[in-house]
């Protein structure tokens, strides 16, 4: 999963702006794009992202991993 992509998917489809999504992970809207840009990223700023979001993208990245490296009839 790219990290980035799925954040800004959730973050556009909630409708919240890049300036409010910067303010409220306290960077700039241009590291806001970068985040946009990263294939993967620190824990601790995903879980502010998450919070910021209200979505569980630990939640997304263990759907992804149990879909892909679990036999099925394990997941």
């Amino acid at each position: 999963m790219h990290i980035g992509n799925r954040i800004e998917q959730i973050s556009r489809e909630k409708r919240y702006g890049v300036s409010w999504f910067a303010s409220q992970i306290c960077c700039t809207r241009t590291h806001v794009y970068k985040i946009f840009a990263m294939r993967s990223i620190d824990t601790e700023q995903l879980m502010r992202i998450s919070a910021a979001l209200d979505h569980d993208f630990f939640l997304d990245l263990s759907l992804e991993y149990h879909s892909r490296f679990l036999p099925s009839d394990m997941a």
